[in-house]
């Protein structure tokens, strides 16, 4: 059984239809991703699996359960876990009040687990224990995205569910984010990411799942869509 297994789902904004008849599978220790030009469906989608955004057909199963009708701070209390596109940290906030956020849901039952995971947190981003008394505002691009990320493993994702995480970000912060990303689900978190950045993505990703206008075109391996020249042409400007 997946972990997290999607079924026709369409998502609507008014009379238009966001996204239609979408399905996609993640199993347990994957790293599945998104792609698609904007407008596709891709950030909709992620906001629908958080229970942002309601269907108005199809079903979402989380681990054997139906959660499709489940409130979002439910979600996130069951492992379904979001670092939301544009970063979203709080900026009056310093980085480990930002992180302490990340767990509000999702309490620990004990200090040492508290702790152990703060640590964790900090191996995969150094950067962030340097800065832990700093405002995220006056954090940079890159900083804020390792804050976001931060926050969202603060709340021991069973599945992980990353918006874009290189978004505005320079080329060697988008390296440094994405080998992180790949730490991440390697040590055992389940990754659902979107991202449009296709090298990165697919170079790293077990399947993945190609969004056109609100609907699935193709799907395959990670590395097999890489190749494709289709894919290639579209998405990395390789004719």
């Amino acid at each position: 059984m997946p972990l997290l297994e999607i079924t026709d789902m369409t998502v609507s904004y008014g009379r238009i239809e966001a996204i239609r008849d979408v399905s996609i599978t993640v199993e347990t220790g994957e790293l599945v991703t998104l792609i698609g030009a904007n407008g596709a469906g891709k950030t909709t989608t992620m906001r629908a699996v958080s229970g942002v955004r309601p269907l108005a057909r199809g079903r979402i199963v989380f681990d054997g359960q139906d959660v499709t009708r489940m409130k979002p701070h439910l979600r996130v209390a069951a492992g379904i876990i979001q670092a939301p596109e544009g970063r979203g940290v709080f900026a009056g906030m310093t980085v480990m009040e930002n992180l302490e956020m990340g767990c509000f849901a999702r309490p620990f039952a004990s200090k040492a687990e508290h702790d152990e995971t703060v640590e964790r947190v900090f191996t995969f981003f150094p950067r962030l224990l340097e800065r832990r008394t700093q405002l995220g505002g006056t954090m940079s691009g890159g900083e804020q995205q390792m804050l976001a990320i931060g926050r969202a493993l603060m709340a021991r994702p069973r599945v992980l569910l990353l918006d874009e995480p290189s978004m505005g970000l320079a080329p060697m912060i988008i390296q440094q984010i994405f080998r992180i990303i790949s730490e991440i689900n390697a040590q055992g978190t389940t990754v659902l990411l979107v991202e449009q950045n296709a090298q990165q993505a697919l170079s790293r990703s077990d399947r993945a799942y190609v969004l056109e206008t609100g609907s699935v075109v193709r799907t395959g391996e990670g590395k097999a869509l890489l190749a494709d020249p289709a894919i290639k042409e579209a998405y990395l400007g390789v004719g």
